[in-house]
C-alpha cells in the first residue's frame, strides 16, 4: 500500500479512537488532504482509497493539477485554503467547491459577482484572525457580525462556517474553543480548524473540517 494511504489510515484510526473516547455520537469530521506542492502521483493513491476532500493554496498550481483529475473523478471536492487575491477569483470559481479564506469585503463582492456569471454556488468559510496577528489574513473579531451580515444578506453568499489559522503558541485549545463559540453565535454548523500538529485537539471542539498536509504527504520540499 502507498505510504500516503497508510498515513491517512492511521490518522482515521486516531480520530475514531478519540471520538469514541469523547462519546461523540454521529460526529464525522472531514479530512481535507492538503496536497499543495505534491504531484498527481501522490494524490491518485488517496483518491483510489476513497479520499474525497483535497486542499490547495495556490490557484495556478491547482488549475494545472486538478482540471483533468476532476473531470475523471466527479466526486472530488476541492478546497481553496490559501489567501485569495481578487484577481484570481475567476479561475477559482469553476474549479473549486469550497473557499476557506474569505477575509475582506472586496473579495466577498468579487466571489458574488463571479458566481453569478458562472452560475455556480460555492461553499464559503469566513477566515477569522483568531490570534489578532498583523501578518495573517482574517476578519477581526469585532468586525465579524457586520461582515457576516454583508456576506449573507447583501451579497447572498453561501457562508457555511468559520476558519482559522491559530498562532504557533501551543494554545490551540483556547482558539478552537473561541471559534466554536463564534460559530454557535452565528448559527453556523461548520468550522475549519485543526492541522497536522493539532488536529486531535480540534476534535475536542467538534470541528467539521481538518486541514491535514504534512501528516499525510510528508514534509514539503
Amino acid at each position: 500500500m502507498h505510504k500516503v494511504v497508510n498515513n491517512l489510515i492511521s490518522i482515521e484510526r486516531e480520530l475514531k479512537i478519540k471520538i469514541k473516547k469523547l462519546k461523540l455520537k454521529n460526529y464525522h469530521p472531514n479530512i481535507i488532504a492538503v496536497s499543495k506542492t505534491f504531484s498527481i502521483k501522490d494524490i491518485i493513491p488517496l483518491i483510489n482509497h476513497g479520499q474525497i476532500h483535497f486542499g490547495e493554496n495556490k490557484v495556478q498550481e491547482a488549475v494545472e493539477k486538478w482540471i483533468d483529475i476532476k473531470n475523471d473523478f466527479k466526486n472530488i471536492k476541492l478546497h481553496m485554503i490559501g489567501r485569495l487575491q481578487t484577481n484570481k477569483v475567476k479561475s477559482v470559481i469553476p474549479l473549486f467547491d469550497y473557499i476557506h479564506s474569505v477575509d475582506n469585503l472586496k473579495l466577498a463582492e468579487k466571489i458574488s459577482k463571479e458566481q453569478n456569471k458562472k452560475n455556480k454556488i460555492i461553499k464559503l468559510f469566513i477566515q477569522i484572525n483568531i490570534g489578532d496577528e498583523k501578518q495573517k489574513g482574517g476578519i477581526m473579531l469585532e468586525d465579524l457580525d457586520n461582515f457576516y451580515i454583508n456576506c449573507t444578506k447583501t451579497l447572498g453568499l453561501n457562508i457555511i462556517g468559520l476558519m482559522c489559522l491559530p498562532p504557533n503558541d501551543n494554545k490551540s485549545s483556547t482558539y478552537f474553543s473561541k471559534m466554536q463559540e463564534l460559530a454557535k453565535k452565528l448559527k453556523l454548523s461548520e468550522t475549519s480548524m485543526g492541522m497536522s500538529k493539532d488536529y486531535l485537539k480540534a476534535i475536542d471542539y467538534k470541528t467539521t473540517y481538518l486541514r491535514i498536509g504534512s501528516k499525510i504527504f510528508g514534509e514539503r520540499n
